[in-house]
């Protein structure tokens, strides 16, 4: 595991990785070290199929989707059960975990690229289990995201729980091309502005 920030925080976020990259990519670290800074408590896993690549160098799939929530809920369950925590993550780490935001309690769901449908298949999607989210739930994606570009996803019907953050001109990454103007920096920090501002909201005791 990976930690950074505050562990006495108020608000401690889970993040889990996208299928092909580590804990600690660049993204990854950026959102994670971005999101911290800002006063949160912010922990990264890794899978153990990711894990075993790191110590052989062997790429491998990940796991199927029974053993990913099992890894995920044991992560929840050792930081002291889902109400103490924020999940989310990297495209499908953040899938899983809107999975388990589904099935049981806990504090709020980020996630940063969700993969709504494969590329080039925009009929199959993955959005189903979103209306039955048990808490709020926050989407950064960047708005030509091949996994889901902001004219598909602006005509799904989401629930009333989840909440869509668009970063222009924006990948899977959240990067945007040279010819937009805007850089890789510009991006990374409009999201954990916006992430940041979801788990102050999201995280703030209700009015008595």
């Amino acid at each position: 595991m990976l930690r950074d920030g505050p562990r006495s925080g108020p608000t401690t976020l889970v993040l889990a990785h996208g299928a092909g990259a580590p804990m600690d990519s660049p993204f990854m670290n950026a959102m994670a070290q971005g999101v911290a800074a800002c006063g949160h408590h912010v922990v990264r896993f890794e899978f153990d199929y990711m894990a075993a690549r790191r110590r052989d160098g062997r790429k491998r799939p990940p796991a199927r989707q029974a053993a990913l929530l099992a890894e995920w809920n044991a992560v929840i369950d050792g930081l002291g059960g889902g109400e103490a925590v924020f999940i989310g993550g990297k495209s499908m780490g953040g899938r899983m975990a809107s999975l388990i935001a589904a099935e049981r309690p806990v504090r709020g769901l980020v996630c940063l690229g969700y993969p709504f449908h494969p590329p080039g298949k925009p009929a199959a999607t993955r959005t189903e289990h979103l209306h039955s989210l048990l808490c709020p739930g926050f989407i950064v994606q960047g708005s030509r995201d091949p996994f889901g570009k902001q004219s598909e996803v602006e005509n799904y019907d989401l629930g009333k729980r989840l909440s869509v953050h668009w970063i222009d001109d924006g990948d899977h990454d959240l990067k945007p091309r040279k010819s937009s103007g805007l850089s890789v920096d510009d991006a990374w920090n409009n999201a954990v502005g916006a992430v940041d501002g979801f788990l102050k909201a999201a995280g703030a005791p209700a009015p008595s």
